[in-house]
């Protein structure tokens, strides 16, 4: 599953240590996200659309 971590959070302006303080997880896990070497948690993928201000369908790239 690919996720547009980065698209949304660049278009924020949000960086990923920002982003990884406002979800609770370490910059590290936003980078590997974002990578798609590792896939969020549903409550860290909700964390993350929440503070990106959008819906985790937003995210998903199917």
């Amino acid at each position: 599953m690919k996720l547009e971590i980065k698209k949304y959070r660049d278009k924020q302006g949000v960086t990923q240590k920002e982003l990884a303080d406002r979800v609770g997880v370490s910059p590290a896990a936003i980078n590997f996200f974002e990578q798609g070497l590792k896939t969020p948690s549903l409550t860290n993928a909700y964390l993350i659309a929440r503070a990106l201000n959008c819906k985790i369908d937003d995210l998903i790239v199917i």
